[in-house]
């Protein structure tokens, strides 16, 4: 029993290991890679026409002007 709880212990030991060393480059872009990021399609709002649309809907729903970006709505209810 002592010698499966070593080995269990030292299998989680080494899994955790693997997978701090597979972070440890995260968040570093490299020079090749910037290109990819700069696409549109990589940006949150890449189309134009698809954020006027969400907004025009957004701006129906809460019957008010202008409602992303401001604080409250129209039914006071702040």
């Amino acid at each position: 029993m002592n010698a499966a709880r070593t080995a269990a212990f030292a299998v989680a030991v080494a899994a955790s290991c693997t997978l701090l060393a597979a972070c440890a480059d995260f968040g570093h872009v490299e020079a090749w890679e910037k290109g990819n990021l700069a696409r549109p399609a990589m940006r949150f709002d890449g189309d134009a026409l698809d954020v006027r649309f969400t907004q025009h809907v957004y701006t129906s729903k809460e019957a008010a002007t202008g409602g992303a970006g401001v604080g409250g709505g129209g039914c006071g209810c702040n």
